[in-house]
């Protein structure tokens, strides 16, 4: 019977067969033990001489790193495996024997690993990563689902910025200039007008010259709009969608969470409702924690972002920035013409923001002003504004980045390691 190693739990006492590949092996006179892998899991399989003949054991002891294979052999109950089971070999077929593998188990720098990314993700710590990755995007997709959300997908090749910033990938469109998509949030808040509730989930592009831990140069966005929602109930939708992903990781990722290390205890906190702070009383912390330099009306970075969030055990949203430095579209507090209707989602232990929404501005004089100060006079943002003449209605959005979440949840040191091949300031291979 063919099967794989996720689903050998269902076939103890069964002869099975897997296709596999080498990760690891080791001998002990008469009994070797390979590490075998298949992109659903790791097991090992034992492979007894006195059992399987000279043959047999010759080519198991022969095998190198990386070759593939089919095994098969007898699921075997093992208490001391992470998947509970181990799998006690009959029979080897090589597929192919690889030859000098580059990456041994040994410490490789990061630039080296990086340089054989298409072979790093085959390790069992990069495995467990892309694993939670791919579990954050079903979590997400379903809830969405499950809330009635429209998946919407905008355009990747677009004719403006979405925040009228510099930090763009320029290209030809024939004879026009276009740009790669930042964000899709304006076309989201279009289908939002359409559909209701949307979401958004692709890549974007940003052109900024960063090497820090918290970021790439193409990353994968998650961008719901909804029309009819005012910004505290956009809140607590935040706050239901990240605790619905953390505890689906919890759940259903288990064995990948140990292999990482990660301590689930502070997962396992991460359960709506989050603690709140206004911009004003952050600037107020800020300067209790010794952050003498910093002044209203100033933008955080990732130490202040850091600081703020160390007070708490759960991710924290700061709300209410400075109008001046937050994106044209957003509403203004009613209550305080030099706010806005704005939060930022900040994540625990260093991670950083990890969420930036608003409630947008639904009133087409004050978006005709906005065009004004900010100089969007151009065709460009006609049909944006469009949206306000006919049928405006109160609306929000978030953006949710992909690889930030996956390195907290994951506990991963650096996003690098989020995305299958990273896209960096100095790096376009492999």
């Amino acid at each position: 019977m063919k099967t794989t190693i996720k689903k050998l739990r269902e076939h103890v006492g069964e002869s099975v067969t897997i296709g596999a590949w080498l990760s690891n092996k080791r001998s002990s006179g008469k009994i070797a033990f390979l590490q075998l892998r298949d992109g659903t899991g790791f097991v090992q399989g034992v492979v007894v001489k006195s059992e399987v003949g000279e043959e047999i054991f010759a080519k198991a002891k022969g095998l190198t790193q990386e070759s593939s294979l089919y095994v098969t052999g007898t699921v075997k109950e093992d208490e001391r495996s992470a998947l509970g089971v181990e799998l006690e070999v009959t029979e080897v077929e090589v597929l192919h024997q690889a030859v000098d593998y580059p990456i041994t188990p040994k410490e490789h720098g990061t630039e080296f690993l990086m340089d054989h990314r298409h072979l790093w993700i085959r390790s069992k710590r990069q495995h467990s990563i892309l694993k939670i990755r791919n579990e954050i995007i079903h979590a997400v997709n379903e809830f969405f689902y499950n809330n009635d959300f429209i998946k919407v997908d905008p355009p990747i090749l677009t004719g403006s910025s979405a925040e009228g910033t510099t930090s763009l990938f320029h290209t030809k469109y024939f004879e026009e200039d276009a740009y790669l998509s930042q964000s899709g949030q304006l076309y989201m808040e279009a289908a939002a007008m359409a559909l209701g509730k949307v979401y958004s989930f692709g890549p974007t592009f940003r052109a900024e010259k960063s090497k820090t831990r918290r970021h790439l140069i193409e990353f994968w966005m998650i961008e719901p709009e909804m029309a009819f929602v005012e910004h505290e109930e956009s809140l607590e939708i935040q706050e239901q969608f990240i605790s619905h992903i953390v505890q689906s990781v919890i759940k259903r990722c288990e064995n990948e969470l140990k292999t990482l290390g990660r301590d689930i205890s502070k997962l396992e906190n991460v359960k709506a409702p989050f603690p709140r702070v206004s911009y004003d009383d952050a600037i107020k912390m800020l300067k209790e924690k010794g952050f003498d330099d910093i002044e209203w009306g100033d933008d955080f970075g990732a130490p202040h972002e850091t600081a703020i969030a160390e007070s708490f055990d759960k991710p924290v949203f700061i709300t209410n920035y400075p109008k001046d430095i937050k994106a044209f579209y957003m509403k203004p507090d009613p209550d305080r013409e030099d706010v806005v209707l704005c939060a930022d989602l900040i994540a625990p232990e260093g991670y950083g923001e990890i969420i930036g929404g608003s409630q947008r501005i639904d009133d087409l004089a004050l978006m005709e002003q906005r065009y004004e100060e900010h100089g969007l006079t151009d065709d460009a943002y006609k049909w944006y504004l469009e949206l306000r003449k006919y049928g405006s209605v109160p609306h929000s959005g978030f953006g949710l980045g992909l690889e930030r979440t996956v390195a907290w949840i994951s506990g991963a040191e650096h996003v690098r390691e989020t995305i299958p091949f990273p896209r960096l300031l100095n790096r376009l291979y492999p």
